[in-house]
């Protein structure tokens, strides 16, 4: 629930910044974010802050798990329907650096994205943020470069509720389609619990400082 919380709270911030008219014009250096040392907003402290390099380190260590397992499934297929599920806040976009659109895209993840759409992978994001951020959030995730082949955000009667329940439906529906998820990728346990994926890979989130 905090967490589900936490993310409304940043979209409420990012919602707001794209109503100001600062969508596609603000970036880190106007805000004074240096992403190398910056305490994010909201951050418990300057010394809790999580460093940049540091969190970059670590999202390369799961991704460098994830990409031959990613890799090796696409080409064992079989001839199915595959498709990958991804978070956004701090898995896709580095929503803790820099909450103003367009947030960068997490490198390694859009490149992960990129590779397996190019090989006929379904890329689909399921976010707590609401439906009625779905201009903003859609038009950042394609500013940045991501394939999507579906987006899911919580409708107004979903906001409150469970955030894991929510996103494990939503798998089930993809899966619904005809498609086998093959990987699920989050930073919150809220992303990967609950089933409906072969495997799943997580993000560092440090405690719940990036959920």
């Amino acid at each position: 629930m905090r967490a589900g919380l936490r993310r409304a709270r940043a979209g409420a911030v990012v919602a707001t910044a794209a109503l100001l008219g600062l969508a596609g014009t603000v970036d880190a250096q106007a805000l004074g974010t240096d992403r190398a040392r910056t305490t994010a907003v909201g951050a418990p402290s300057a010394a809790a802050a999580v460093d940049y390099q540091t969190w970059k380190s670590d999202v390369d260590k799961v991704i460098d798990q994830a990409l031959p397992y990613i890799q090796q499934r696409i080409q064992n297929g079989g001839g199915q329907k595959q498709a990958i599920v991804l978070d956004i806040d701090n898995t896709s976009l580095e929503t803790y650096f820099q909450w103003f659109p367009p947030t960068p895209a997490v490198e390694r993840v859009l490149e992960l994205t990129r590779y397996a759409s190019e090989r006929g992978v379904g890329i689909f994001f399921i976010t707590a943020r609401p439906d009625l951020l779905d201009q903003v959030t859609r038009g950042n995730l394609v500013h940045v470069g991501y394939p999507i082949t579906g987006l899911y955000q919580r409708s107004l009667g979903d906001i409150l509720g469970d955030p894991a329940e929510y996103k494990t439906a939503k798998r089930a529906e993809i899966e619904s389609l005809g498609y086998t998820i093959i990987a699920n990728i989050g930073n919150n346990e809220s992303d990967l619990v609950g089933g409906h994926a072969e495997r799943t890979f997580k993000l560092p989130d440090y405690d719940g400082q990036l959920s």
